[in-house]
């Protein structure tokens, strides 16, 4: 496939920003309400296809910015240059990490930022590197993944009341590490494996339409393939083992984000990624493109708003616990649709959004 070299912006990476970042509106405030199980057939298979696929898209576009972000340093690869940019990455790592663990601190334990700011941090080291040395690197992570889900206990910290929803030791050195590189929401292993996929897909020509094809293509059957031999797994392993342990090896949600997790959410991502390319393309100038993409480029201000705003207003109107599904996708709804409105008149003096202007200031 051919290197990525063109100057000009990818809107579709925007655009498809824009639509993880919906994904994770309505996995999160549905968690947030306790809506699980409380809706119609139809409602609970849709809003399931978004649970752990919106935030795998996220953390894969954010591995697209950074190769793109260092492409001129990868092609005039100067000493001074490398270190600046990895400066550059580490300072906003920071900047990600600790705005995460502020949002953790006031009650928001679903935070991705603070992983986003690991991945970023790690990813720092391997800007230079050839693309066969961050394809070894994400197959490592997740060998070593696997097996340490199958080596360790995965609910070792999670209060045996409320699993994954209360971490116990989380403010303790062991109980953060754990959680940061083991069995939190986004650990490290082998959450970062989407982030590093996301590199070397940056590192493509996105605007051939031949890459984009081939792409898509391969993403597609290498999404049906993984969903079907899990559901295969998944009937024929019965004889020797039980649904629970069954379940925890061969399915492909993300707890626990296992070797199946990781290739079919990596797929799917893809597919959409690429989808969100031909349509900002296709559709480019039009309003809709226009809002959709101004708010893929504002996801930090509106993933840190749909917490503060999004769940302060929630707890202000006494609608934290037992609501229903429909509720909860109305609500997220309504949020995207009131962050699409805020980013179409912010853009219109500014060119970045608020937390943007921030990090950009302080890194």
């Amino acid at each position: 496939m051919t290197v990525s070299s063109p100057t000009k912006r990818v809107e579709g990476l925007d655009f498809a920003r824009a639509l993880a970042l919906f994904g994770m509106l309505i996995v999160n405030f549905a968690v947030i309400t306790g809506v699980e199980g409380k809706g119609s057939d139809w409602l609970i298979r849709f809003t399931g296809i978004f649970q752990g696929r919106a935030a795998a898209a996220f953390v894969m576009l954010a591995g697209i910015g950074v190769a793109l972000m260092t492409r001129k340093v990868r092609n005039n690869a100067s000493p001074a240059s490398i270190r600046s940019t990895r400066l550059d990455l580490w300072k906003r790592s920071a900047f990600l990490l600790v705005s995460g663990l502020l949002l953790y601190a006031v009650g928001w334990t679903g935070d991705i930022l603070h992983y986003y700011g690991v991945y970023m941090f790690i990813a720092a080291f391997l800007i230079t590197v050839p693309r066969k040395v961050v394809i070894v690197a994400a197959s490592g992570v997740v060998i070593m993944a696997q097996t340490m889900q199958v080596t360790f206990n995965y609910m070792n910290g999670w209060h045996p009341e409320q699993p994954f929803m209360e971490y116990l030791d989380f403010w303790t050195v062991e109980g953060f590490l754990r959680n940061l590189l083991f069995n939190g929401y986004h650990p490290v292993f082998p959450w970062i494996c989407f982030f590093l996929i996301g590199m070397v897909i940056g590192r493509l020509d996105l605007s051939n339409p031949l890459v984009r094809k081939k792409l898509l293509v391969t993403s597609l059957l290498s999404a049906i393939i993984v969903e079907s031999l899990s559901r295969i797994l998944l009937q024929t392993s019965l004889s020797v083992l039980d649904v629970e342990s069954a379940e925890y090896l061969f399915q492909t949600g993300p707890v626990p984000p296992n070797l199946f997790y990781i290739l079919s959410n990596s797929s799917t991502a893809l597919v959409v990624i690429i989808l969100s390319v031909y349509f900002a393309e296709r559709f480019a100038g039009h309003w809709f493109t226009n809002a959709i993409v101004n708010t893929g480029q504002m996801t930090l201000t509106h993933y840190v708003s749909h917490v503060l705003i999004g769940i302060g207003l929630l707890s202000f109107l006494n609608r934290l616990q037992n609501q229903s599904l429909a509720f909860s996708l109305l609500f997220s709804c309504l949020f995207f649709a009131a962050s699409i409105l805020f980013s179409v008149l912010w853009k219109r003096k500014f060119t970045r959004g608020p937390m943007e202007l921030l990090m950009r200031k302080i890194c």
